[in-house]
């Protein structure tokens, strides 16, 4: 297979992928499964929020197309095996897209984002059946913040919510004060999961994705412990050396140099 000419079409990566994975293609991409892949498809997949969260556009574009080949190469894998192939998959959303946005493809009005929202986990439990709960389609295997706030978003559509930021304050210093009185490891860890779970709550509530917030924060102290210990190899000491005191000093330092 000669190199393709232009590389800025979508089309061309399927080629790609599918002479990769032929009789006589790479034996890397030929072995591959949908299994051994999961780890690869999660990490471009935290590549692209890393990217999200810099603000590096550069960096996003590639992160993407990274990202773009891991599905394309899950559905060249389907493809070989029988199962279904690449138009299926784009058949499904483009149907999927239509079918929830009735006020774009049809002739039901809305008045807002918040009635969109709440229209498009309507028609989501339609599809499901009444049967099973609105939670089910929440994959499980989402990291627990990135979870918590994925179902609170789910049953804040339908109106399960408090009525305002105050509510859910107020349930953050019960939950504190919770954990403070729990008597026991087992009843405190089931407090402290409260009081993560509230926390979440709150910063929904404030638009805070709780996920990029805490990679965000860090990501602040591995900048200032990295000053920390920066510091003491300048000064010929070991970081482990010293008081507590003196290192919450090089913290505060380190804070207020803008680490």
């Amino acid at each position: 297979m000669s190199v393709p000419e232009d590389l800025s079409q979508f089309s061309t990566l399927v080629e790609i992928i599918a002479r990769l994975r032929a009789p006589d293609g790479c034996p890397w991409d030929r072995k591959q499964t949908h299994r051994s892949l999961r780890v690869n498809l999660l990490e471009e997949c935290y590549e692209v929020l890393e990217a999200l969260d810099a603000g590096d556009s550069r960096s996003l574009s590639e992160e993407l197309g990274d990202l773009l080949l891991q599905i394309v190469l899950h559905a060249q894998i389907a493809t070989d095996a029988g199962e279904f192939v690449l138009g299926d998959v784009l058949s499904s959303i483009n149907t999927k897209l239509i079918r929830r946005h009735p006020h774009i493809f049809g002739s039901k009005e809305v008045k807002d984002a918040d009635e969109v929202s709440a229209n498009w986990e309507a028609l989501k439990q339609e599809e499901r059946g009444a049967e099973k709960s609105m939670l089910d389609s929440a994959p499980g295997q989402m990291p627990a913040l990135g979870y918590s706030q994925s179902i609170q978003r789910r049953v804040a559509r339908i109106g399960f919510d408090w009525e305002n930021i105050d509510g859910v304050i107020d349930k953050l210093v019960e939950e504190v004060r919770e954990l403070k009185d729990a008597e026991t490891e087992e009843r405190r860890a089931e407090e402290f999961g409260d009081l993560l779970f509230t926390l979440v709550n709150a910063g929904r509530r404030m638009g805070i994705d709780s996920e990029a917030a805490l990679r965000e924060a860090n990501r602040r102290f591995k900048r200032r412990f990295g000053y920390m210990e920066d510091v003491c190899r300048r000064r010929g000491v070991k970081i482990g050396d010293l008081s507590f005191e003196e290192q919450n000093a090089l913290w505060e330092e380190a804070k207020k140099i803008g680490h």
